[in-house]
């Protein structure tokens, strides 16, 4: 029964010491979040010679850098603005996208790393993949082409986890597509699911290190012990026990008789010494014992008026 409950304690730590941890770490990182519950974070200011900004697969990039934000039903919305005002945000298709911008300059994003501040991002410009002319024709003004999945001027909002396993590429240009971008981008990302997460683990863990410690510390409760033998193996049993009888089992030890004090008054010589208490209780003055007693060696001596 200890076995078993210092293994269930033990578990019970191992599972709810981490489960706390986590809740607590979860708990500081919401604090960061907005009052709406959103986190939100500024991206180093993009520059390139060319139309566009590219980010050729959203969804590698997301499971590297921040797989948290494909997740459960959360929702991740990027703001852009050039020195003229917003600027198109648009996501689609990586292969339509990239005969799109075939023979266009273009940067490309290969990282996006978390950090504190801005967020950096590291940009390669794309040489244009043949030196003559496209074959077609390239869109002056972005919202002509037709393949795009979400876009917006300004902001684009989408679901990661509902666009996850698509290969789909992000196209950040002026909404003219002229050349020599400058632009800022602000990334959002919302999910109602992780206050309630930290919160629940935190929860979790406490109660789970609370029952683990009343498990170790409780006490055990003395086990009551049963014999059943057979009559002729009591004197047996008793024996074993070291005890005359079965019958003195859970007796306490005996008493002391109770002692007796004397008269002060009572000459040294002829006080005895404290005695035991009489087995019976006079019940009145005539049955109280002679005084003082007489000692077994004393002569008796002559009784007045003899």
């Amino acid at each position: 029964m200890r076995f078993v409950r210092a293994l269930t304690g033990m578990l019970l730590l191992v599972v709810g010491i981490p489960l706390l941890l986590a809740g607590a770490g979860l708990g500081v990182v919401a604090g960061h979040a907005a009052g709406d519950g959103a986190f939100t974070a500024r991206v180093e200011p993009l520059r390139t010679p060319g139309r566009a900004v590219l980010v050729q697969d959203v969804d590698a990039l997301l499971r590297a850098e921040a797989p948290f934000t494909r997740v459960g039903p959360s929702r991740l919305r990027l703001t852009a603005r050039t020195a003229d005002g917003p600027a198109f945000v648009g996501l689609a298709p990586t292969e339509q996208v990239r005969r799109w911008l075939d023979g266009v300059g273009h940067a490309v994003v290969g990282r996006v790393a978390l950090a504190r501040g801005p967020l950096p991002a590291r940009l390669t410009e794309a040489t244009p993949a043949s030196t003559a002319a496209p074959a077609g024709p390239v869109p002056a003004v972005p919202l002509d082409a037709s393949f795009w999945v979400r876009q917006g001027i300004g902001a684009v909002e989408w679901s990661p986890a509902e666009l996850a396993g698509r290969r789909l590429s992000l196209v950040v240009m002026r909404p003219d597509g002229r050349a020599d971008l400058a632009v800022a981008v602000r990334a959002e990302w919302r999910a109602d699911w992780f206050r309630p997460l930290a919160w629940g683990s935190s929860a979790g863990g406490l109660l789970l290190v609370a029952l683990a410690v009343l498990v170790l510390v409780r006490p055990i409760r003395p086990r009551e012990v049963v014999f059943v033998v057979e009559p002729d193996q009591v004197p047996v049993l008793a024996g074993r026990l070291g005890v005359s009888s079965l019958s003195g089992l859970g007796a306490g030890p005996a008493r002391e008789p109770e002692r007796q004090l004397v008269s002060v008054g009572a000459p040294e010589a002829d006080r005895p010494a404290i005695g035991a208490v009489p087995a019976r209780r006079p019940a009145s003055l005539a049955d109280l014992p002679p005084w003082p007693p007489q000692r077994p060696d004393a002569t008796p001596g002559p009784v007045d008026g003899d």
